[in-house]
């Protein structure tokens, strides 16, 4: 498997993905710390890759994207975008709105 198969995998296998620098518990830098933070207070949980720990991912996904930068979120499929995005659906409760539907969808 190629690394754009294995990515279109990991978005395709989980309904809240987020691509991100670090871990939940430990994010190696703050746009990913805050991107976590808004996505906890959502209240699902949701999955992760650190592409920290995946140089293929971190290379591969921007072109893949056509978004240059991380984090990265996706929601069944399809990508948000990244902190000032995921910080402002938040703000306005579009995020928590979004992923209670796609939560009762499956």
């Amino acid at each position: 498997m190629n690394v754009i198969e294995k990515i279109q995998n990991q978005i395709k296998n989980n309904i809240i993905l987020i691509y991100m620098k670090g871990t939940p518990q430990s994010p190696s830098c703050g746009f990913s710390a805050q991107a976590v933070q808004a996505l906890s207070a959502c209240g699902q949980k949701f999955a992760y890759i650190d592409v920290l720990e995946n140089e293929d991912i971190r290379n591969a996904l921007p072109k893949y994207a056509n978004w240059p930068t991380f984090p990265q979120l996706w929601i069944d499929g399809e990508l948000i975008g990244g902190c000032s995005i995921i910080l402002e659906m938040l703000e306005n409760g579009t995020l928590k709105k979004l992923i209670s539907k796609k939560m009762k969808d499956i």
